[in-house]
């Protein structure tokens, strides 16, 4: 979102709210997701302000990357932020000066203003139907950023879910660092506790194995 967009999300937003509309209707009525909402719905514009100035510093440390970043885009269309950030952070020595989410929005902008979209084709997938009860397990892992209680610094979670393939019951659990391998030992002993049982096989997202 551009600083312009962003102050007009803002103005819109207050006056929504000035007006009775619920966070739910808001965040339909301006498209926008529900942490964007509650990252601007309490700040008066003052606050919005110091949050606007905050963001930009942030985006100009990014900046100074911008042909190297550029460059990478253009050769791997399908890299990840993250990977791109971990090589910042090794060439600042775990210090680039602005957060993963910095760069996710800042590599999101290069996307479209370069028009360098990800080329990854879609996976197909193949129906098939649910294995008995008590046969199959899926395992997967992910992460996700959320905005801490401030309303305005993100934090990445790390999660590891379990679902059963036929009754469809789940287990999660969640952490604020990256998983280690004695971690995901210990999450499918409490997941394995918690459904009371040990499914005769367990599938993992292929994406998603060498995370560990």
């Amino acid at each position: 979102m551009s600083k312009v967009d962003g102050y007009k999300v803002y103005i819109q937003l207050q006056q929504l709210k000035e007006m009775g509309f619920s966070k739910s209707q808001i965040a339909r009525q301006l498209e926008i997701s529900r942490p964007t909402l509650n990252r601007y719905y309490d700040l008066n514009i003052d606050e919005y302000e110091q949050l606007l100035q905050s963001m930009t510093t942030r985006a100009k440390k990014a900046d100074e990357y911008h042909d190297w970043i550029l460059n990478y885009l253009r050769e791997y269309p399908d890299i990840k932020a993250s990977e791109i950030y971990y090589w910042i952070q090794e060439k600042t020595n775990g210090d680039p000066g602005f957060s993963e989410g910095t760069l996710r929005n800042y590599i999101r902008e290069l996307r479209k203003e370069y028009n360098i979209p990800k080329t990854k084709s879609p996976r197909l997938y193949e129906a098939i139907e649910d294995p008995p009860m008590g046969q199959q397990m899926q395992v997967d892992m992910g992460e996700k950023w959320v905005f801490k209680a401030d309303k305005i610094r993100e934090i990445k979670l790390y999660l590891i879910a379990f679902v059963l393939s036929h009754s469809r019951y789940k287990y999660v659990e969640w952490f604020d660092r990256p998983l280690t391998t004695a971690d995901v030992i210990a999450a499918h002993e409490n997941a394995f506790q918690y459904f009371e049982g040990i499914p005769e096989e367990a599938v993992y997202d292929q994406d998603k194995l060498n995370t560990v």
